[in-house]
């Protein structure tokens, strides 16, 4: 029986690739850079389904130019928003992703990036690389504790619910949190009224989160409702001298806004791993000393990414075996 073909757009762990190789005839990205349009055409029309990635150039232009022997696109993550999925979907494209596989090690990275905003870490890590240390003394590069301090979370989601675990029960902090409901999205399916209950955490309104939070993550997806939903006058709502912590996608915020805000004290500090346009990062941004800079490694672990592509495997097994999806994007 033959197999069907499956093209990989990016290097994928050497697990998932021989995995993919068992099941499917795999046509691998050898040199592992990001497919041009007409690559991606090109690979829409000679295989039955693709392992795609973020920054695959799957726009309404590409995929409104078939018709496509691909029947399935398997996102190598939970994030689709470099898909068109009304030009998929009018394509006759199954879409699918991989939410629940990298959860924890986001909500990991996004602990981190607090910790790292907060305590100052960049800068003194760059501080000492630059041969600029002179010794310890009492207000050398004095941040802030997190103990005591309030979260707030925008969009609680799985990695934003994680997210509040880990700085609740391991920092002590007080949780807020804007769901679906209170930054105007429609609310999905995800329960958080058990995980609100055990952390303690409290649902208000996007105003008064952004008020009241030492330190503001983001963690909703980025679509027509949530594009650039943090601009100047939401960050201009923040309190003054807080953090924000970017995990999500870049385009939630509106980076002048963020800059004038990190240049004039408003925000303390912030710590990013994602950006508008990346791979290219603004230089005003970079610049700046309390930024922590992260090349978007929210799920950058060998055992995420390697899950994450076994889930997209999975998905594609279910398809082309005619079984029911495990995660269709709707």
């Amino acid at each position: 029986m033959t197999k069907p073909t499956v093209v990989l757009t990016r290097r994928l762990p050497d697990a998932v690739v021989r995995a993919a190789g068992e099941r499917f005839d795999v046509r691998n990205n050898m040199d592992d850079r990001r497919f041009t349009a007409d690559q991606m055409e090109e690979a829409l029309r000679s295989a039955d389904g693709i392992i795609c990635t973020l920054g695959d150039p799957l726009t309404a232009g590409v995929l409104g130019g078939g018709p496509w022997r691909t029947r399935i696109l398997a996102n190598f993550g939970a994030g689709t928003d470099h898909i068109d999925l009304a030009a998929a979907r009018a394509s006759g494209l199954v879409v699918t992703n991989t939410p629940g596989a990298l959860t924890e090690a986001t909500a990991d990275l996004a602990m981190a990036l607090i910790l790292m905003a907060t305590r100052r870490l960049g800068e003194g890590e760059r501080e000492v690389r630059r041969g600029e240390w002179t010794g310890w003394r009492p207000t050398h590069l004095l941040g802030n504790s997190l103990q005591g301090k309030t979260l707030g979370i925008i969009g609680f989601g799985r990695i934003g619910q994680a997210t509040a675990r880990r700085a609740r029960l391991g920092f002590g902090m007080e949780i807020l949190y804007a769901g679906r409901n209170e930054i105007g999205v429609p609310r999905k399916s995800i329960t958080t009224d058990t995980v609100s209950e055990a952390l303690d955490a409290k649902a208000v309104g996007l105003a008064e989160l952004l008020g009241r939070s030492d330190v503001v993550s983001l963690h909703t997806p980025a679509n027509a409702d949530t594009v650039g939903m943090l601009g100047s006058e939401r960050i201009g709502l923040m309190k003054k001298g807080s953090y924000l912590i970017n995990t999500a996608r870049g385009s939630l915020v509106d980076e002048a806004s963020l800059i004038a805000a990190l240049k004039s004290g408003q925000l303390a500090g912030a710590g990013l791993d994602v950006y508008v346009g990346e791979p290219q990062v603004s230089p005003e941004l970079l610049a700046l000393e309390n930024v922590v800079a992260l090349p978007h490694l929210g799920s950058a672990t060998l055992e995420t990414r390697t899950a994450m592509g076994m889930r997209a495997i999975e998905n594609l097994d279910a398809f082309f075996s005619g079984g029911t999806l495990l995660d269709p994007v709707r």
